[in-house]
């Protein structure tokens, strides 16, 4: 079910369709749509990965998406920016984030596309707790800077 009132910033716990982030994208005078596709991997560090649990602040996360999507639009006007980021249990291969750019030049999306995950890893209060064959952890942020061993930030964090 999604819970976004912005459909193009969208934090869910659906599957993500990856064609429908791209359609939110698409104009005739986009002459490129990059799209990234982040997916859960099976080893991490050497350690075996069984499945990832993300969690989120979701009203700060989605309003943290629309603030990368307004800054692309700030370097590149006529960006188009679609980001989508599923929470909830994640198996090996599946699609954690969706992000889609369109542009009217190639070399401005690939740009515009590879900031959005930068920035999605800096700003935005999504969480993920690892799970392995020999135990479990929440890494805390997606930089994996700050530990949140309840399973949450503390109001602190979230600030």
């Amino acid at each position: 079910m999604d819970v976004s009132i912005n459909k193009h910033f969208l934090i869910t716990n659906e599957a993500v369709d990856i064609q429908e982030v791209v359609d939110k994208v698409s104009d005739r005078n986009a002459g490129a749509i990059n799209t990234f596709i982040g997916t859960v991997r099976e080893m991490t560090k050497g350690k075996k990965t069984l499945y990832l649990k993300y969690d989120a602040y979701i009203p700060m996360a989605e309003k943290k998406l629309e603030q990368i999507g307004d800054e692309i639009l700030k370097d590149f006007p006529e960006a188009k920016v679609a980001i989508t980021h599923r929470i909830g249990e994640l198996a090996i291969s599946d699609i954690a984030v969706v992000i889609a750019v369109s542009t009217p030049h190639r070399n401005d999306a690939f740009t515009a596309s590879r900031y959005a995950i930068e920035r999605i890893k800096e700003i935005v209060p999504i969480w993920k707790k690892e799970h392995w064959d020999d135990g479990e952890k929440w890494m805390g942020d997606q930089l994996e800077t700050k530990s949140y061993p309840s399973g949450k930030p503390s109001e602190e964090d979230l600030s």
